[in-house]
């Protein structure tokens, strides 16, 4: 009977063995269950960072590309300026010439006039003078009807026609120097009247001049902003299309509103002949640059500027002199091959920038890779 008891006992612990073992896995499997949903929205979750960052980090660039665009915009409308204000201040010299040359001319009219009331002056006395040598002269005359023939009389009456003449010459040559300075004084004041219509004309063109400023300075700026607007939006389709194109390259990277080749990508070192491998890297910038072409207006001005660069180290020997000379030929070679891709040459410039410039300032190997670089950037010319 005992037997039978044990027996019964251990087939009936069975079942909770099981259910035990039933709940552990099925806890088991909803912890798991928990850990995959975890990492599912986790995963998303990072995934929306990704793609918010790198939204983030092209608008960033069209910002630092449009702030470039603004500065150069600005730097062209402060020399406009300058040269407006160099144009002002000749103007202004100019009336001021004219302001003293003006006073002078009153001076000297005022001298002239001071002159002829002296003489004016000397004429009345000489008028004065001969009137009373006539009435003399009548006296004498009256007298001689008396006393003619007298020697004294005839003396006294020659003396007196002598002296009347030597008046009515005085007289005669007051008039003569009188008409002279009238005719000075009226050629002055014709003179005088034209330098004043000069300098009226002058001011007048100095007020005109500082309004055609203010407005050139607005227009200017006008003209910028839309000149800015228009270009931002092409700027931005060519960023884009470049950057969709080199997507997953280690060795092009983006500077502000430039796309940057390490030479090494392109070229063997101290080499400007384009590698295969280089000529499939400009072949796609050619066709990003192929595909905006179509879309921007003719009135809207743009080039893609091909910039060389070298690294600080000396050249010792081969074709090249100088690092100069490396940049701008590997820059020509980059610009002919976009010619050779159907890139239109009046939308091309190109220029060597030797070692100036550099993006990184040490001197280790891996700077100097960096350093030697082709840079892309769609500008104004």
């Amino acid at each position: 009977m005992s037997r039978r008891r044990n027996s019964g006992n251990g087939l009936e612990a069975w079942p909770g063995y099981v259910d035990a073992l039933s709940t552990l896995l099925m806890v088991t499997i909803f912890v798991l269950l928990v850990f995959v949903l975890a990492e599912a929205f986790l995963s998303s979750a990072l995934k929306g960072s990704d793609n918010t960052i790198a939204l983030l980090k092209e608008q960033i660039a069209q910002l630092t590309e449009s702030l470039s665009m603004e500065t150069s915009k600005d730097t062209t409308l402060t020399q406009e300026l300058a040269a407006l204000n160099a144009q002002l201040a000749s103007a202004q010299a100019a009336n001021t010439g004219l302001t003293q040359q003006l006073a002078g001319d009153t001076s000297t009219i005022a001298s002239l006039q001071a002159a002829q009331k002296g003489l004016t002056q000397q004429l009345s006395d000489a008028q004065a003078q001969m009137a009373s040598a006539t009435g003399r002269i009548s006296a004498l005359q009256a007298q001689m009807v008396t006393v003619e023939g007298s020697p004294e009389m005839q003396a006294q009456l020659t003396d007196t026609q002598g002296k009347l003449a030597a008046q009515q010459k005085i007289s005669a040559d007051a008039l003569a120097q009188v008409a002279l300075l009238n005719q000075q004084m009226a050629a002055l004041r014709a003179q005088l009247a034209a330098l004043a219509q000069a300098l009226d004309a002058a001011k007048a063109a100095d007020v005109k001049d500082q309004v055609q400023i203010v407005d050139l300075g607005k227009q200017l700026n006008e003209a910028l902003a839309r000149k800015v607007a228009e270009l931002q939006q092409y700027q931005s389709v060519f960023f884009r299309a470049l950057s969709e194109s080199l997507k997953g390259e280690k060795n092009i990277k983006v500077v502000g509103d430039r796309f940057v080749f390490e030479s090494d990508v392109l070229f063997p070192v101290d080499e400007a002949t384009i590698t295969p491998a280089g000529q499939a890297e400009i072949a796609q910038v050619a066709e990003a640059v192929k595909e905006i072409t179509g879309k921007i207006p003719p009135n809207v001005n743009w080039v893609l500027s091909v910039d060389g660069y070298a690294d600080a180290q000396p050249i010792k020997g081969g074709p090249f002199k100088s690092n100069f000379d490396l940049s701008s030929a590997r820059a020509l070679a980059v610009l002919d091959l976009l010619i050779a891709d159907g890139v239109p040459a009046n939308r091309l410039v190109t220029s060597g920038m030797g070692s100036n410039n550099p993006i990184a300032p040490g001197n280790t190997p891996a700077d100097y890779a960096q350093n030697r670089r082709i840079e892309f950037r769609l500008t104004t010319p």
